[in-house]
């Protein structure tokens, strides 16, 4: 692996760099795989496969474990269902930086940024109380529906997914706890795991994209509450990235830098910035289990008065017939408010309900909460996310399948049952939901969604 020299030359002063043993770890082909559970489903099945293979406990995250090796995902039912979500250790230390700035057992509003495909927000979402909201941001429209196909899978209700620019959080003055920018970079920190990232760099694309993460922040920073908390991270080692950005805002901001607790053996190397003297996070990929990555906590010590009052929704209350209707397909102990937007019925979290509003006002929602279903005339018809919620009526009949047959059903094929009875059924694998199948008798339809299902045999 050719490392470009001018990379190297630029990191040979950065603390914690050593140069052979950087060089060594990326000419080795040594590949780290980890993944992060589900909380929610995890405790339904406890005994997966995958988790039967964890060979070791990411050691700065609660749900994180290393593989002993990497399998063929797409091929294990559990993934398209949410139990897990394959995500890159060293980031996995956003929890750490969570954890050491704010209460999360309170309620909180949380703005991921730059969101897809979504680890972080799946990770947060793991973290915060139910009364908590997350909006989950993607400015590039291509990628929001990967964003939005995870967070359905993770079947959270107090998670708004939104497709807009930065700039457009700027009128939502003093509203978020927290902002979470894992800002686009040049990629550095991930040339073991993406060799094609090697040819893409350059220091030109470095400051082009130092550039850009200043505009990112400027651009969102009015949004975030007056001893709000900024959790800056890349995946790049260039110091323009990095530790300038934060001596950047200090200069720029009236904020106050936040030291994190490490422990010895994470090896994570503190790094104290040349002017401001802030704290921000190394990892190095020679050092410890995991790529690279940067990551610092920056409280902000100013703030405006917020303008986000009320507003008149343009989604409606069901009605009392509605209502009972769609309380037949909700778990009795699920803590869930509806609201109708056209056919759709959406559940959310009851303190997501009172901020859709104000959201909408400002924002573009791509999703929000999970969708129940469409009311017809004759019957509700069940949406894939309730089923991803788990807060499907335990009543609701349900099939287990095999494996073989479980991967038949997420290919959108024709799956065989032998059941007595006709209607709407929940598909399963090892205890947890797949998705929907309506069973008439002498056929049965698929309800997999036709853009999620897998194509590998």
């Amino acid at each position: 692996m050719n490392l470009p020299t001018s990379l190297m030359n630029s990191m040979a002063d950065l603390p914690g760099f050593d140069r052979e043993s950087f060089i060594r770890i990326h000419e080795s082909g040594v590949q780290v795989t980890s993944i992060r559970l589900n909380p929610r489903k995890h405790k339904i099945n406890p005994q997966s496969a995958i988790s039967q293979s964890a060979i070791e406990k990411v050691p700065w995250s609660s749900f994180g474990f290393y593989l002993s090796e990497r399998p063929v995902f797409t091929l294990d039912p559990l993934f398209h269902a949410g139990v897990y979500y394959v995500q890159e250790a060293s980031s996995m230390f956003l929890e750490q930086a969570l954890k050491q700035t704010i209460d999360l057992s309170q309620p909180v509003k949380i703005l991921d940024l730059c969101a897809a495909p979504g680890g972080k927000s799946t990770l947060i979402q793991s973290l915060i109380n139910e009364e908590s909201l997350l909006v989950s941001n993607e400015v590039i429209k291509a990628r929001v529906n990967i964003l939005q196909e995870n967070i359905t899978k993770w079947g959270a209700a107090n998670v708004v997914v939104t497709n807009n620019d930065a700039k457009d959080f700027s009128s939502l003055t003093n509203y978020f706890d927290v902002m979470v920018i894992d800002a686009p970079c040049s990629g550095s920190g991930l040339f073991r795991k993406d060799r094609d990232a090697i040819d893409e760099w350059s220091p030109q694309n470095v400051e082009l994209c130092s550039q850009r993460q200043k505009r990112i922040i400027s651009d969102a920073y009015p949004s975030l509450k007056e001893d709000g908390i900024l959790i800056y991270s890349t995946c790049s080692y260039s110091e323009e990235e990095d530790e300038d950005i934060l001596d950047w805002l200090s200069k720029s901001y009236n904020v106050e830098t936040i030291q994190l607790k490490l422990e010895s053996n994470w090896n994570i190397v503190e790094s104290i910035t040349a002017e401001s003297k802030f704290y921000g996070y190394r990892f190095y990929p020679d050092k410890l289990k995991g790529e690279g990555f940067f990551i610092a906590a920056i409280r902000k010590k100013e703030g405006a008065e917020g303008n986000t009052r009320p507003v008149r929704s343009s989604t409606s209350t069901l009605t009392k017939n509605e209502l009972a209707v769609v309380k037949n397909w909700i778990n009795t102990e699920a803590n869930v408010s509806y609201i109708k937007h056209g056919e759709d019925i959406i559940g959310l979290s009851n303190s997501t309900e009172s901020e859709i509003p104000i959201l909408q006002k400002h924002l573009y929602l791509k999703q929000a909460g999970f969708a129940i279903g469409k009311l017809t005339s004759k019957e509700l018809i069940p949406e894939h996310s309730l089923a991803m919620s788990e807060r499907a009526s335990p009543s609701i009949a349900s099939v287990s399948l095999n494996k073989e047959a479980a991967l038949q059903y997420l290919r959108k094929a024709d799956v065989l049952i032998d059941v007595g009875q006709k209607g709407w059924m929940l598909v399963k694998y090892n205890g947890i939901n797949l998705g929907w199948i309506k069973h008439l008798g002498n056929r049965t339809n698929n309800y997999y969604p036709k853009d999620w299902r897998i194509l590998m045999r």
